[in-house]
């Protein structure tokens, strides 16, 4: 018999091999490259952001803090509640909580854009959660997970988050700029984005499944959790915006930004957090969760573009009512156009409250 040539221990017949770390290379080789791809895509969707629109909502931060108490107070405590009702083990029930306490994820801004959100709402909202994470996740944290865990041993990967924000801010703000200075092109920009940003969620929870698949041995409660808790953070996140007042372009877009976390941060704070034994059984939430966010998400797209398509004589008026109804001056409400030929100037009239 031959041994291997990266054996390092060979007696007879037997030779002692070291574990193989084609997986970790792989994973880094496709993280840098998702990385690059979000950022070009977050490229595209800037292309619909306007920068007086987006200070708008900073200054005005109504839409914001509803977000927030969506993202910081519903989430965790769905989380919280979850967890109990179908008494999971603890260190299952921590991987349920850190989901729960994770901000929205950029992939949220794709979605919005392909229900007809507010872009400039989404992008402020992602910024937000965030930074605002760097604070509030270890409060969260330390608040639902006390029974299961010492929150000591919960590790927040900022650097994590600092990438997150890079990954956001920079290119929306190249594209912010192109949108100014070149509307057609960045018109242009944004119907390439958004379709290769559907392609790109859908790569990442192929990706997701096929380097883990080893953890998709999980108890049914964990299924029933992942299918269950996205649907909870997309209705309440509509529910509560509406009670509140929001139009309905604005719902969909806090709907949306709730529902959908940041996955990757969750399993990035998981792997850093637990040991190898305790990954087994919690590593795979992070991936169920992000699989059934996105089946939810595609399920809101297509209801929402059935809609419109056979309400399509009613939708030019229903956006107008809704721009009337905002509580940011009405120039703030519009239509993504990235699939839209240049419109005819619209007429000065406004509906009287």
């Amino acid at each position: 018999m031959i041994c291997s040539v990266n054996a390092t221990v060979c007696n007879g017949t037997s030779c002692l091999v070291p574990s193989s770390n084609y997986n970790e290379i792989l994973s880094l080789a496709l993280s840098t490259v998702l990385t690059v791809l979000l950022a070009m895509v977050m490229f595209s969707m800037g292309c619909n952001v306007e920068a007086t629109k987006l200070w708008g909502h900073i200054k005005r931060p109504w839409g914001i803090f509803v977000g927030f108490l969506c993202q910081f107070g519903i989430m965790p405590l769905a989380a919280f509640l979850l967890s109990l009702a179908f008494q999971v083990q603890p260190i299952q029930a921590i991987a349920v909580m850190i989901m729960g306490c994770c901000p929205g994820g950029t992939g949220s801004n794709i979605i919005s854009y392909w229900v007809d959100g507010d872009m400039d709402l989404s992008v402020s909202m992602t910024a937000c959660s965030t930074i605002l994470a760097m604070g509030m996740m270890p409060l969260c944290l330390f608040i639902y997970t006390k029974m299961w865990t010492d929150t000591d041993a919960i590790q927040i990967p900022y650097d994590s988050i600092g990438i997150t924000l890079v990954t956001l801010l920079i290119p929306v703000g190249l594209g912010i700029y192109v949108k100014h200075k070149w509307p057609k092109k960045a018109k242009a920009i944004l119907k390439v984005g958004s379709i290769a940003g559907a392609v790109l969620i859908a790569g990442i929870a192929v990706v997701g499944g096929v380097l883990y698949q080893s953890s998709w041995v999980i108890s049914p409660s964990l299924w029933i959790i992942g299918v269950i808790y996205p649907a909870v953070g997309f209705a309440f996140g509509f529910f509560l915006a509406r009670l509140v007042g929001q139009p309905y372009y604005r719902c969909r877009t806090i709907a949306i930004e709730t529902g959908f976390q940041n996955s990757q941060l969750c399993s990035t704070i998981v792997q850093l957090s637990f040991s190898p034994e305790e990954l087994e059984v919690m590593f795979s939430f992070p991936l169920i969760y992000s699989i059934f966010q996105m089946v939810f998400a595609a399920l809101i797209i297509a209801g929402y573009r059935i809609y419109k398509k056979r309400c399509s004589s009613d939708e030019d008026e229903d956006l107008e009512k809704e721009k009337t109804q905002d509580v940011i001056p009405s120039s703030y409400a519009i239509k993504n156009e990235g699939f839209h030929i240049e419109d005819s100037a619209v007429d000065g009239k406004r509906t009287q409250l």
